[in-house]
């Protein structure tokens, strides 16, 4: 069943997303491809409901940051954010999106 979903979320980050620096705590800053957003988006949070995240967020392909977390920074042209939480999405598929909640560093 899995294989239904495969690719959909990596066509979702090729069409909206852009390169974005992804630091892992002790490793080198690397571009992965992901769509950070610092308006509203709607996610599943960590309790299966349906949640509106007010705080910036970048979705981004599990498999692409198998690294990822809390503390971890990611950087857009307004500044350097933090990652706060990070919450799976639901999807089975080998490349499905995480939804990380983010503070900005500058505050």
């Amino acid at each position: 069943m899995t294989a239904v979903f495969d690719g959909m979320a990596s066509a979702l980050a090729d069409t909206f997303g852009a390169l974005v620096p992804y630091t892992p705590a002790g490793k080198a800053t690397r571009p992965v491809q992901s769509i950070l957003r610092r308006t509203p988006v709607r996610a599943i949070g960590p309790d299966g409901v349906d949640e509106l995240v007010n705080s910036p967020t970048w979705r981004v392909r599990r498999d692409l940051v198998p690294e990822l977390k809390r503390g971890d920074l990611v950087e857009d042209a307004q500044g350097t954010l933090r990652v706060l939480n990070v919450w799976p999405q639901g999807s089975p598929a080998a490349d499905a999106h995480l939804i990380c909640e983010l503070e900005d560093t500058t505050e």
